[in-house]
């Protein structure tokens, strides 16, 4: 029983934490779809864009930016369409995510 609560305890924590960035977040986010870690689909390699942001101070908060407003240009002119569904906290997670990819 008391593993029971224990778990069930966790589940909870776990559920109303803020989401921690990852490949299952951007699945969840719908980013697969059109990107992919070491190739492009229709959107750039999120290893790509790491290589092209590396370095750069403000490229988390204009990322994140990008990532719920949408874009077009800065890699070609297929737009990127706008994630109002990508809270805050998600695109900074997911910005921070991608720019770690190597």
């Amino acid at each position: 029983m008391k593993l029971f609560v224990a778990a069930a305890v966790a589940a909870g924590l776990l559920s109303s934490a803020p989401a921690f960035a990852s490949a299952d977040l951007a699945k969840a986010k719908n980013c697969m779809a059109c990107h992919a870690v070491d190739k492009k689909l229709v959107g750039p390699a999120y290893k790509d864009v790491a290589a092209k942001y590396a370095g750069q101070a403000d490229a988390v908060a204009k990322l994140a930016t990008k990532v719920q407003k949408g874009g077009v240009g800065a890699w070609g002119q297929i737009p990127m369409p706008p994630n109002p569904q990508v809270n805050d906290a998600d695109a900074k997670a997911l910005v921070e995510w991608i720019l770690a990819q190597k």
